[in-house]
């Protein structure tokens, strides 16, 4: 365990994310969505076809489905400027395993990884086009049984997503037409999901960002 400069204690590996890109911020105390059982902190998203989302060893669990296999958060929502981090892995299967969808400018939106068979990623939906089509696409490539820190910051109208210390996105969210796909609106207003693939999410946080000058 860690201790942030404000205090407050978080596991390594937000404060490893928080401290590696948070140039320009400053972080208020964080919220952790893994520090409850399932019944308590979560609910099954009402996809068709959907597995049985659990949490187990500290992790959340998604177990593929017919398609859409997710998660939505009940607690403290984030709001105005914030920051989420996570750990994510693909367990079985080769598409999205990490779907974060996430309030946004009055709207909500998606962060993608893995999607369309394995390797895009970015953000659905942006101005009607998804992750796979607009300015935020980028492609890697994802091993099954690794686990990748994730974080996601929302702050001075833009959208920011880092894999590991890697920038994946960085668009201006302010006067663009943000939603999810339809797909994925069972998952608002946050939420985790994975497509037709088993997947494992662990060390989920949110925190409050305040820039500096």
């Amino acid at each position: 365990m860690l201790r942030f400069h404000d205090g407050s204690i978080a596991s390594a590996t937000l404060a490893v994310l928080c401290l590696s890109g948070c140039s320009g911020v400053e972080t208020t105390e964080g919220h952790d969505l893994m520090d409850r059982s399932f019944a308590v902190g979560w609910k099954k998203a009402a996809f068709e076809g959907g597995g049985e989302p659990r949490v187990e060893n500290g992790r959340l669990l998604l177990p593929a489905g017919d398609n859409l296999t997710g998660a939505v958060w009940t607690g403290e929502l984030p709001s105005g400027d914030y920051e989420i981090a996570l750990e994510a892995m693909r367990v079985e299967g080769s598409d999205i395993f990490c779907g974060l969808t996430f309030p946004v400018a009055g709207s909500h939106a998606s962060l993608i990884l893995g999607g369309w068979g394995g390797g895009i990623c970015g953000i659905s939906s942006i101005d009607g086009m998804d992750a796979s089509e607009n300015g935020t696409t980028t492609v890697r490539d994802f091993e099954n049984g690794k686990w990748y820190p994730v974080r996601l910051r929302v702050s001075g109208g833009w959208i920011e997503a880092w894999v590991g210390d890697e920038r994946i996105v960085h668009v201006e969210a302010q006067g663009r037409r943000l939603d999810t796909r339809y797909e994925m609106r069972l998952a608002k207003p946050l939420g985790l999901a994975s497509w037709r693939t088993t997947a494992a999410v662990r060390n989920v946080w949110w925190r409050r960002v305040e820039r500096r000058g």
